[in-house]
């Protein structure tokens, strides 16, 4: 099968991954990374996949199956078309979006696949396949490969704990203006190291503010890396607002604590005052609620934690194939078109 991974955004590297690794274990399988040059102008995967920033290169690959972690996909690009998400964010509006793009959606667990099964029979020209999200596979090879790392990190600061602040890069939704003083404090009165990992797309000005902290705070480490979950796993409780990160940590079943999160159901503890940071993270420890409500976002959200969600994805495209053939291009609407040639430009054919 000849398979491309297609990276519009750089959050998509680390998702896909692991699809790829499944992968390359056949020799039936061609692999070829698509890499949006303007956004991820330095791609980490450099010389060890085989990639390119040409969307003609990728036309004249005559993909069968096309894994994307986002919104859009080049209608004229042959092969499958399947949407493998890029998170858990069922509150953000767009994450329920049909823009007509995808041949066939991958969900995470029951809950999306009930939402989605519904979108699907509404709009007949999609199918849905429960499989899993593909960073569950490489989390559960890794889940204690960075436990020396986090030990040693926490014997040179001689403190007890590593609690991670992943907010969101959404203007409107993260709390990263309002909440840099309370972490202050929270580092200052608790036996943490506290872990700032930013979504690359935050804006330049909170990435140097909260560079800048880290550089004036003895326990408060700046991360450079575009991979978030390792982190993750190195972490005690994690500190957001509404993050698709707080799902992910969440299916780790250990706690969070988040500012003025949109979520209508919500599985953590949230605050909606700075000044409740401190005792939110006093109690969220030992909350018998919210360990009950972890467990249900494990159950619905994602259950799939066997490591063998790849290996789901790439039986079922194949079986896509099978059933389908090989799709040509989709067919929208003029408007459709229009923006996805004007994100990703035209191809002669």
């Amino acid at each position: 099968m000849r398979i491309v991974l297609f990276c519009e955004n750089k959050y998509a590297i680390d998702i896909l991954y692991p699809i790829y690794k499944e992968a390359i274990k056949s020799s039936d399988n061609d692999l070829l990374w698509y890499v949006h040059q303007a956004k991820i102008p330095q791609f980490p995967l450099n010389g060890k996949v085989d990639y390119t920033n040409v969307m003609q290169e990728v036309y004249d690959f005559s993909p069968e199956a096309v894994f994307v972690p986002g919104n859009i996909v080049p209608y004229y690009l042959p092969g499958v078309k399947i949407q493998v998400f890029h998170g858990y964010a069922a509150e953000k509006k767009d994450h329920w979006i049909i823009r007509r793009y995808f041949d066939v959606y991958f969900t995470q667990g029951p809950f999306f696949t009930s939402g989605f099964s519904a979108l699907a029979k509404k709009y007949g020209d999609f199918e849905v396949v429960e499989t899993g999200w593909p960073k569950q596979d490489w989390i559960k090879k890794h889940w204690h490969d960075f436990d020396e790392k986090k030990a040693e990190l926490l014997s040179d600061h001689q403190r007890k704990q590593v609690v991670l602040y992943a907010p969101t890069f959404s203007p409107s939704l993260t709390s990263l203006p309002y909440i840099k003083e309370a972490l202050v404090n929270l580092v200052r009165e608790k036996d943490i190291i506290l872990l700032l990992k930013f979504h690359p797309l935050t804006k330049q000005e909170w990435v140097e503010e909260y560079r800048s902290l880290a550089d004036q705070e003895e326990h408060i480490i700046w991360i450079n890396d575009f991979d978030v979950t390792k982190y993750q796993l190195m972490s005690d409780v994690m500190i957001s607002d509404t993050s698709s990160t707080v799902y992910e940590f969440l299916l780790l079943n250990r706690p969070v604590v988040t500012f003025r999160t949109i979520s209508k159901d919500i599985y953590w503890t949230n605050i909606t005052e700075t000044s409740e940071l401190i005792e939110a993270f006093e109690q969220v420890h030992c909350d018998e609620g919210s360990i009950q409500k972890r467990q249900w976002v494990v159950d619905n959200y994602d259950p799939y934690l066997d490591g063998n969600v790849c290996k789901r994805m790439l039986a079922a495209a194949a079986d896509y194939i099978d059933r389908h053939g090989v799709p040509r291009e989709r067919k929208l609407n003029i408007w459709r078109k229009y923006t996805s040639i004007k994100t990703f430009g035209r191809i002669k054919r």
